[in-house]
């Protein structure tokens, strides 16, 4: 039987975090967080194991409620001048066995009214890996225009983040790739709507969106010699 995990109550709660994002609304309503996002979400997670070992034995869907794939939705607040206590959104990332050593790429799927969407990649890669990544980048055209070139990527992903205005430091600014190496951001994305999240198609979609941006993660781990 086809699994649903997300209703719409899991969007209704979401909406009204967003209005009233206060510790003393969301402890008056944790159960509703528990019910309709936080455990179907786990669930969703659970199911992600097996058809994500099949796209790579290195990633991990871990759905412990703490320190897992999922992520808190407590907002940290500490170097922030947003200091709302809780993310409007509910996000997960499926991570790389060695993220403990070396920064890696993940897959990853995110929940919010009218702004879902799931994909992979590198956010905000830290300037040593991001040094990586253009230097593989630069010495690897070829294999980075088969992995994100293709019309299988090109008709479902849109790259996300943030660019530089001009090519970096120490890098050909007639490179045929130039524009990619100015990213700041390797990470891609595809948007779902709230009617798909609250389907039974949601799972089978989530896989054939993370078997199409395997390839984007795959060069990035190349590019941090990881295995994939």
């Amino acid at each position: 039987m086809s699994q649903t995990y997300f209703t719409p109550a899991s969007f209704r709660f979401l909406r009204a975090l967003d209005r009233n994002n206060s510790r003393e609304w969301f402890h008056a309503h944790k159960d509703d967080y528990e019910r309709h996002v936080r455990e179907p979400f786990l669930q969703l997670i659970t199911d992600l194991q097996a058809p994500l070992a099949k796209i790579s034995p290195h990633y991990r869907a871990d759905p412990r409620k703490n320190g897992g794939s999922l992520f808190r939705i407590h907002r940290d607040t500490r170097f922030s001048h947003n200091k709302l206590p809780y993310k409007p959104w509910q996000g997960s990332r499926f991570f790389h066995e060695r993220r403990h050593e070396i920064p890696a790429p993940s897959f990853y799927v995110h929940l919010q009214p009218g702004d879902c969407f799931a994909g992979g990649g590198m956010w905000h890669p830290e300037p040593d890996a991001l040094k990586h990544i253009r230097g593989f980048l630069a010495d690897n055209p070829a294999a980075w225009k088969k992995a994100t070139q293709s019309k299988a990527f090109r008709e479902r992903f849109t790259f996300l983040g943030e660019s530089l205005s001009r090519p970096p430091r120490g890098f050909d600014p007639d490179h045929e790739l130039i524009e990619d190496l100015k990213r700041k951001d390797f990470a891609a994305g595809e948007n779902f709507d709230d009617a798909l999240a609250c389907s039974a198609e949601l799972l089978p979609w989530v896989v054939e969106n993370f078997k199409r941006v395997a390839p984007l993660v795959d060069y990035l781990c190349a590019a941090q010699e990881l295995d994939f």
